[in-house]
């Protein structure tokens, strides 16, 4: 019996993107650690992303300041949970896969206009979202991800 007849449905990876303050939790600071608790978002659009997260979904993490950019690819390591500091809000563990080399600057995905309608572009203070199909194609065309 095939796995739809069974009520099952295949595995699917969702990519998402999730926003950091270098100064705060960098990249570096990613690949030192392996792997982090993913705390400290707030928005409730935000938080529904994390709580949309599943273990094997990709992350891209993009550096909020400085040159704003993606700058690496983390995993979703567990389910969401609630946050032991405050119940309201979600937690995810995320660890390291890999840096994108070089980084992927806002700037650069602005330029395309390919994707002027995610909200990466349009809601510049939102700190996690999904990523959507047609930008990770595209980043599947510049990088082995």
């Amino acid at each position: 019996m095939a796995g739809s007849q069974l009520g099952l449905e295949p595995f699917r990876m969702n990519y998402f993107l999730a926003k950091t303050d270098p100064e705060t939790y960098s990249i570096d600071n990613l690949e030192r650690d392996r792997k982090t608790v993913w705390d400290g978002v707030r928005n409730a659009q935000a938080l529904r992303a994390i709580r949309e997260m599943r273990p094997g979904d990709k992350v891209f993490v993009y550096h909020s300041m400085v040159e704003a950019a993606i700058v690496g690819l983390a995993a979703v390591a567990s389910e969401p949970r609630p946050d032991p500091k405050d119940a309201a809000l979600a937690v995810v563990d995320l660890e390291f896969v890999t840096r994108l080399n070089p980084p992927l600057s806002l700037k650069e995905i602005k330029q395309s206009h390919l994707f002027d309608d995610w909200s990466l572009v349009r809601q510049s203070r939102l700190s996690t979202m999904a990523a959507p199909k047609a930008f990770v194609d595209w980043m599947r065309k510049k990088y082995p991800i």
